[in-house]
């Protein structure tokens, strides 16, 4: 198991005898049977024979003792100064009842293994590894309560990400602070903390958190190792390093009769219900983002999952969706770009007839082929008049995301070479990394750079604001040198002048998002809102087909500026 490496043996049989009799103070041992829920049960160590044996009472666990007795294995856990105490594995022998009391022997251990408390040692969880954390603070009218995602669990502290919003640091610094890890199965813990540290990082909206605990009881301090014990071995499970067919943790079994989930992303509403199941996907990107960064791989099982849930929404119903990606604005930019790539991407082919597993992999392709930017300098995606050198290290944000989909087998060389190496290739050769021209462009790159670029220059950046789709077509179709005329052409006609996701105004002076098209390309469905904002809970009216007469014609189509 991964939590092995963190344990330092003990093999001197007095600094052996010295522990145990630390697990045989009153609520000093627990029993951990080798069985996959990972339950700590109680026992007590009643006498310890050294080099011979161990004498246990289980009376207080009954329920298992049958199968202890028939040689299920199990360890001893406890707690010592210097951190946590536990056996190798260990069989029952010579059990029986004396005074209503079952008292059991077994062979007394040859060595122990020690966990330090130490601040190094974290227990991080992994990509689909979700334990929610409310935290509250500040008591009376000043109480107040947020949501975030827990990122690591040790014996005396945690970090947790909170979405970025106004008042945080208020929050952050109140006291007392109570925290609740909530666990997908519904066990939740309470914890008491201070703030020690946080970190703002705005390309993701998020503050990061880290948290001291309170000193707490010895059965408290059990607890938090069973938690930090499970998520070990959860995320070395997921990591492959766990024995084949080994069941995933109990506390990462999601109870479907328990409440909502908890996390930062729970209290966030989106314009549509299809947003918010966007949002899903998009936390994933999230979650995969941070991943990157610390030193990470593409997660193929994700990837997979979420590649299959979006061709699953879209299948459904495509309108809602392409609408959905105009709702993403919440998400970091990388995120809510790759997203609407992806569901273009698939949707301009949905003509083509092509197999399943290849939209799949283009749909994977797209979600992810601008994430290799979370790795270049913060300086690189925020300048606003970049040198031409700082342009130069742009362009290797491909050649560092390549190696992180080493554990991607899944996916085709050359879907990967066409989506995310060719989004940025040009026709005349002044695209990048490789600089490729004319026929050796894939036809699969000609589409993907159309795709590519009519959602980059919808987007404000640090040089630009956002272009309307007119200026986006007209761009398109005057750079003949750079983009495959058929496919700009193509594009326009799937989508049309007045694309789903598209803000006009009306003669009229309303202003309206548009839902869905007619057959001929003509606004079917709008919802009217008051702001030039991106969509955002609280839009207005829907109207559908005939009740769109009420408005007029459609005078302008008005540019909102999407996240940089």
């Amino acid at each position: 198991m991964q939590a092995d490496n963190h344990y330092t043996p003990v093999m001197h049989p007095a600094d052996i005898e010295a522990m145990v009799e630390l697990l045989s103070q009153p609520g000093g041992a627990s029993l951990a049977p080798d069985k996959p829920d990972g339950r700590l049960l109680p026992v007590v160590v009643v006498e310890q024979t050294p080099g011979e044996s161990l004498q246990l009472d289980i009376s207080a666990i009954r329920e298992v003792a049958g199968e202890l007795m028939r040689g299920l294995e199990f360890r001893l856990l406890g707690q010592g100064r210097e951190g946590m105490i536990r056996t190798p594995m260990l069989r029952l022998r010579d059990c029986h009842e004396s005074e209503g009391r079952l008292h059991c022997f077994c062979d007394y251990p040859v060595s122990l293994e020690l966990m330090q408390r130490r601040e190094t040692f974290r227990a991080q969880l992994r990509l689909g590894m979700d334990v929610g954390v409310i935290l509250r603070a500040g008591e009376g009218e000043q109480a107040r309560t947020l949501q975030g995602d827990l990122r690591d669990l040790s014996l005396t502290g945690c970090r947790v990400e909170f979405a970025l919003s106004a008042g945080m640091a208020q929050v952050l610094t109140a006291s007392p602070i109570e925290l609740e890890l909530c666990f997908p199965n519904g066990q939740r813990f309470l914890l008491n903390g201070e703030l020690r540290h946080r970190h703002t990082d705005n390309d993701r909206q998020i503050i990061c958190a880290g948290f001291h605990f309170a000193a707490g009881s010895s059965e408290q301090d059990r607890q938090l190792w069973y938690f930090v014990r499970e998520i070990e071995r959860e995320a070395a499970r997921g990591a492959g390093q766990e024995k084949s067919g080994r069941a995933s943790s109990a506390l990462f079994q999601a109870d479907e009769s328990a409440a909502g989930r908890i996390g930062r992303r729970n209290p966030q509403e989106y314009a549509t219900p299809m947003a918010r199941r966007l949002a899903r996907i998009a936390g994933y990107l999230d979650s995969q983002l941070l991943e990157l960064q610390q030193d990470g791989n593409i997660d193929s099982v994700q990837l997979s999952r979420h590649a299959d849930r979006l061709l699953a929404l879209l299948d459904e119903d495509r309108e809602a969706l392409l609408f959905a990606t105009r709702c993403m604005h919440r998400e970091p930019p990388l995120v809510s770009h790759g997203l609407a790539v992806a569901v273009r991407l698939v949707d301009l082919l949905s003509r083509q007839n092509i197999p399943r597993e290849l939209r799949k992999a283009l749909a994977a392709s797209a979600m992810v082929h601008d994430l290799g930017k979370i790795l270049l300098p913060a300086e690189l995606l925020h300048a606003v008049s970049p040198t031409t050198e700082q342009r130069e290290q742009f362009k290797n944000h491909v050649a560092l995301l390549l190696p992180r989909l080493v554990e991607c087998q899944w996916l085709s060389a050359a879907v990967v070479g066409s989506v995310i190496q060719g989004a940025n290739e040009r026709l005349d050769g002044s695209g990048y990394p490789e600089g490729l021209a004319g026929d050796a462009v894939h036809e699969l790159s000609r589409l993907m750079a159309v795709v590519d670029m009519v959602d980059v220059m919808a987007r404000a950046s640090p040089e630009r604001p956002a272009n309307s789709i007119d200026a986006i077509y007209r761009h398109l179709l005057s750079h003949p040198e750079q983009f495959d005329q058929r496919w700009v052409q193509r594009y326009i006609q799937h989508f049309g002048r007045f694309p789903i996701g598209t803000l006009v105004r009306y003669n009229g002076g309303e202003l309206a998002w548009i839902q869905r098209l007619d057959e001929r390309g003509r606004p079917s469905q709008v919802q009217l809102t008051v702001e030039a904002t991106p969509p955002a809970p609280g839009l207005g009216e829907v109207l559908r087909n005939k009740e769109l007469a009420r408005l007029g014609a459609v005078e302008e189509i008005v540019t909102p500026a999407m996240a940089v």
